[in-house]
């Protein structure tokens, strides 16, 4: 009789998968969303337009900042009306301003007004003659022929406004201008105007070679 062959059984435990783990499937709570107010929904609205950008606004006050008038404790107002002004002839420099026409009736300008402009115009000094406040200007130039080119300059300046100052070419290299109204007797705005966009001409060019010591 033959021995019978001998049989080894094994047996299998089924291995649990880490993703079974019923702790483990459980999602994190999602905090609860606050239902947008009907005007930050009409705002939003407007904000994302046909692109969906999303929303570009501030929140909207909670209650409890509406309660306590936040509003009127900071600087600013949502009702202020913007506005876009044109400066008027009083905020410009004197040479960005026209000359307006002078009447012979006009009382000339006075010594404490005239003061209050000089500051307002380089290298111009005021003169009090017999026939009233006149303004000077004097430049050292090169040679007689960087004053004639100077006076030059100078009349394409003015030539537009049809007010101009009396010029002297003084030789060797100097040159003089006045200004005055001559209708009101004295200095009207219109000369402190010319003076002022004479000041804006280029003169460097012209002025006397500095010398240069070894």
């Amino acid at each position: 009789m033959a021995t019978p062959t001998p049989t080894a059984y094994l047996s299998f435990s089924p291995l649990r998968h880490p993703l079974s783990s019923p702790r483990l499937l459980q999602l994190p709570r999602l905090p609860k969303l606050r239902p947008p107010t009907p005007g930050r929904l009409a705002f939003r609205t407007r904000a994302m337009g046909k692109d969906l950008l999303g929303d570009f606004g501030a929140r909207d006050p909670f209650p409890a900042e509406l309660e306590s008038k936040f509003g009127d404790k900071v600087l600013g107002n949502v009702d202020t009306e913007h506005r876009i002004l044109i400066p008027v002839a009083s905020a410009l420099s004197l040479a960005e301003q026209d000359c307006s026409p002078v009447s012979h009736v006009q009382q000339p300008m006075s010594l404490d007004d005239a003061q209050k402009l000089l500051k307002k115009v380089v290298g111009w000094r005021l003169l009090e003659e017999e026939s009233g406040l006149k303004l000077q200007c004097l430049w050292k130039l090169r040679d007689f022929k960087c004053g004639v080119e100077l006076i030059n300059r100078i009349y394409n300046v003015v030539e537009p406004t049809a007010h101009f100052p009396s010029l002297y070419l003084e030789p060797p290299n100097q040159v003089r201008a006045e200004l005055w109204t001559s209708s009101v007797g004295g200095l009207s705005m219109n000369d402190f105007i010319i003076a002022a966009k004479i000041d804006r001409i280029k003169t460097s060019d012209l002025a006397p070679k500095k010398r240069v010591w070894a």
